[in-house]
């Protein structure tokens, strides 16, 4: 029953990049696994938090969910000691009822979401994640999918990229990048993620605010509309609540503020959610010196409530 039925590629040799799970012990401790309970890791990836749940607590098991086929590959080579207490669905975690459904599973202990990249994905030129690397205009988590980053600029008019720009990227000089990004496609110069960048340089210069490089938040909002993330994130929320047992804990670590806002006004209602922290569970200063990408890491965590528990269990704001 708890083996994959897509087709996995499995390569022998070591992956070429090392991934180190982000606030993999805060994420266990929030959803807290049972001998014997069934949880689902809607964001597989390298499959870090998924090994640490199955570590934590004997004869748990663990449904993985991705929708990149590289990611459950990698991951199913890496969990296959655990054998048959791991299985690999692939799909996006938006559609997590549907996906537990076909599965024939209705209900779960417990539920978590590791909203950002991978360093597998940002290191793949192919991918188009990275704007340090040269390649494709893709972005696509699912290189399925229809439509890429160069196919939405593409689609999209100067005013509609703009106000993509604004509000996934929150970029404030959105109309100035838009109107360069148009005018080096319509130049035949948008043809990577290099040409992005520098079309992005021409608009707002070459300096770093804060550290952080001019074109960060325009891949950002290219890569959340390529891929739904905020629509998808906001279905995993109102589908982690319709599978979850009561008391059952939802777990989502969020990279930006688009996300964590989301996850904050969702674990707000007292009908549905019972936060365990009253802010945000952010890594400590040791995994910050051994991974400085996690630092924007952020780690919400809920129990999940039914009609009969809400004047039962105490109200912790988050």
């Amino acid at each position: 029953m708890w083996a994959y039925t897509g087709e996995i590629e499995l390569d022998n040799d070591p992956p070429a990049v090392a991934h180190t799970t982000v606030l993999r012990e805060e994420t266990v401790s929030a959803v807290d696994p049972q001998a014997g309970g069934l949880y689902v890791d809607a964001t597989l990836g390298m499959g870090g938090h998924t090994e640490a749940l199955l570590e934590r607590a004997q004869g748990a098991m663990v449904i993985g969910i991705d929708r990149d086929p590289s990611a459950i590959a990698a991951a199913a080579e890496r969990l296959a000691v655990w054998g048959d207490r791991v299985r690999f669905v692939r799909g996006g975690f938006g559609d997590l009822v549907a996906l537990l459904h076909d599965a024939g599973i209705d209900r779960v202990d417990g539920v978590i979401a590791d909203l950002g990249m991978s360093s597998a994905q940002l290191s793949d030129g192919t991918r188009g994640m990275s704007f340090r690397l040269e390649g494709p205009l893709d972005m696509r988590m699912d290189p399925d999918a229809p439509m890429t980053a160069l196919d939405l600029i593409e689609q999209l008019d100067q005013e509609e990229l703009a106000d993509v720009l604004f509000r996934f990227g929150e970029e404030r000089r959105s109309r100035r990048v838009a109107r360069c990004i148009k005018l080096a496609l319509m130049d035949d110069r948008l043809k990577t993620t290099l040409d992005l960048r520098k079309a992005v340089v021409r608009a707002v210069g070459p300096a770093r605010v804060g550290g952080v490089d001019p074109a960060t938040r325009t891949f950002q909002a290219l890569r959340i509309a390529v891929n739904a993330e905020l629509e998808q994130l906001e279905s995993l929320i109102a589908g982690a609540h319709s599978v979850l047992v009561p008391g059952g804990v939802f777990a989502a670590i969020s990279f930006h503020s688009l996300e964590d806002r989301i996850l904050k006004r969702a674990m707000h209602d007292k009908e549905r959610w019972a936060p365990l922290s009253k802010k945000p569970i952010v890594p400590g200063p040791k995994e910050l010196q051994q991974n400085p990408r996690a630092r924007s890491a952020k780690l919400r965590a809920a129990q999940a409530l039914d009609p009969s528990q809400r004047d039962e269990m105490s109200e912790v704001m988050c």
